[in-house]
């Protein structure tokens, strides 16, 4: 399953960066694919090396040393050197709602983060199980990933929105051209949005898996995810939902049902949790 997963997000990435240059060939022909193309590469360079920056700016978290917090250093510890990797640095946010998250350009520049409020709910099973998925992140390289969605989706959306100031090629001489204007002004933020969300839903689930794989407790997590997606709805929190596909549960709650599951950073938690568990009973 993780094999899908991985085959799934780089097809999505390949659709979305298709439709990216597609408008910049509409906007100025060739000439402007290539600008479009230039622009989305600088674009992924900023987010490559700032993405573990920003996002422990905008959460508020702040590094702990393991005098502070040494049950966490401990689970950490002693999941990296499963995993093989290094040892990520390690942060805790303020932040009431309890959450968890992983960032970072590389295996060797990672970052965990937990939030008081995941410190205070959860079990030592538990936190192993939420630590697993996050250095799982790590070792997929999902930051990075993830910030390659973002970083396109929203160059899309720019690209679209100029379509109304320099319109398209000069070559789109058909009658339908000012149909099929409209539509890529109006449509195509929307299908890179959908895009970047499937890509973050479906880096969740190979989280999910690897995770539970590296603890060698699915159960665990899923016991974990229950507690959380709970929570969060109990103890809202102010975030830029630009950050929320970072969190191992949607801080900002989604329904993630029907069409609203199709604007969701994450899948749903009963999804996760059914295929956690399908893996615990593989593995027993």
């Amino acid at each position: 399953m993780i094999g899908i997963n991985r085959v799934k997000t780089w097809l999505l990435l390949s659709v979305l960066a298709g439709l990216f240059v597609a408008v910049g060939a509409w906007l100025g022909g060739g000439q402007g694919a290539t600008i479009a193309l230039l622009l989305s590469l600088g674009l992924n360079a900023v987010m490559y090396w700032s993405s573990d920056k920003l996002a422990i700016k905008a959460t508020r978290s702040k590094p702990v040393t393991e005098a502070e917090a040494p049950d966490l250093y401990e689970i950490v510890r002693e999941l990296a050197a499963e995993a093989k990797a290094p040892m990520p640095r390690i942060y805790v946010s303020e932040m009431d709602q309890p959450n968890a998250f992983a960032t970072g350009r590389s295996p060797k520049h990672a970052a965990v983060s937990v939030t008081r409020g995941i410190l205070r709910i959860l079990d030592r099973r538990e936190l192993r199980g939420v630590l697993a998925h996050e250095l799982s992140h790590v070792m997929n390289r999902d930051i990075l990933v993830s910030s390659i969605a973002a970083a396109i989706a929203s160059a899309f959306t720019y690209l679209a929105y100029m379509l109304l100031f320099f319109g398209g090629s000069d070559d789109n001489d058909s009658p339908l051209g000012g149909i099929a204007f409209l539509l890529l002004w109006l449509v195509g933020p929307l299908a890179a949005g959908l895009i970047q969300m499937a890509v973050s839903r479906s880096r969740e689930f190979q989280a999910d898996e690897s995770g539970a794989l590296l603890s060698q407790d699915p159960e665990a997590l899923a016991s974990a995810l229950l507690k959380l997606e709970q929570a969060a709805k109990q103890v809202p929190v102010k975030l830029n939902p630009a950050q929320a596909h970072l969190f191992i549960v949607n801080p900002l709650r989604g329904k993630g049902r029907g069409i609203a599951s199709l604007f969701s950073t994450h899948p749903p938690t009963e999804e996760r949790v059914r295929r956690l568990r399908e893996i615990g009973a593989r593995t027993t």
